[in-house]
């Protein structure tokens, strides 16, 4: 049995993190000592086999008999539907109508523009509106007077909510 097979025929599956990394390092042991051996004889190191690779896929004939079988359903699934044909449009509008339409609307903006034209009629006049109050000076000065009594009294302690 060569190397390279025993990694590929299910063997070392079975081995153990360690097995597996000493069974690596000898195999690199055993690279190096073919190139050495290469290198005393002359020649060429034998490469490590490999497992060959696998080779499938079609003939160029078996793709050509299917690729002529598919063609030929297609051409029945072409031929057995009927050609779809455009329904005729009905309806429109003539000329004539056309014209009616757009001297309606020409007649609708001609009288809409009239009517902005036009002054409007003037609004009888509104009532003055009410005044707003006014405290006098001598209230206002009432009202700061009590104020600064209340945030003295608020910061002394005495104010509680």
């Amino acid at each position: 049995m060569q190397i390279g097979q025993c990694f590929n025929d299910g063997t070392m599956i079975n081995l153990t993190s360690s097995q597996l990394r000493q069974a690596a390092n000898i195999k690199d042991k055993i690279a190096a000592l073919e190139k050495q051996l290469a290198a005393i004889t002359g020649t060429k190191a034998a490469p490590i086999a490999k497992a060959p690779k696998k080779k499938g896929g079609m003939s160029a004939a078996g793709k050509a008999k299917i690729a002529a079988a598919q063609k030929l359903r297609w051409a029945k699934v072409k031929a057995a539907k009927p050609a779809v044909v455009k329904p005729v449009k009905k309806g429109g509008m003539s000329a004539a109508g056309k014209a009616r339409i757009a001297a309606a609307q020409k007649l609708r903006w001609a009288k809409v523009k009239a009517a902005k034209a036009t002054p409007k009629a003037v609004k009888p006049a509104q009532k003055p509106a009410k005044k707003k109050f006014k405290m006098s000076a001598a209230a206002k000065g009432n009202q700061s007077a009590k104020m600064k009594a209340y945030w003295a009294a608020k910061k002394a302690g005495a104010v509680k909510k």
